[in-house]
């Protein structure tokens, strides 16, 4: 999530009823369990819901012009990407992510103090 959060430090405080209300939208930070490791925590943006069209780059690669793809999130799924589009493991590895893996949302950070903020969704 990179440059929205540090590799290690930030401490966050999270929202873990909302997730079950499904009160999640676009642009919100959350936790999920990683599909691709159980016992890991990952935190990343939604970029889509269910029903939603979402445009992505395939291997995107810094300078060079990369291919897109577009799909529908499924139903019972979100779509989430990392803040820093050429590092991250997300949803474009790994396909749309269930609801039931969201285990919090993120709406403020509180340490370090110089990244104290709410976690808008424009950040």
């Amino acid at each position: 999530m990179l440059p929205t959060l540090n590799l290690s430090g930030d401490v966050l405080l999270v929202d873990r009823v909302s997730t079950h209300l499904g009160k999640v939208s676009i642009g919100d930070v959350v936790l999920l369990q990683s599909p691709e490791n159980p016992k890991k925590t990952v935190t990343k943006r939604v970029a889509g819901l269910e029903g939603d069209s979402v445009t992505f780059s395939v291997n995107p690669i810094h300078g060079e012009r990369s291919k897109s793809k577009t799909l529908v999130v499924p139903k019972g799924h979100a779509w989430v990407m990392g803040d820093n589009i050429y590092l991250s493991r997300d949803s474009r590895q790994f396909g749309a992510v269930p609801y039931a893996l969201i285990k919090g949302k993120a709406f403020c950070r509180v340490w370090p103090p110089e990244g104290f903020g709410l976690l808008k969704k424009d950040d």
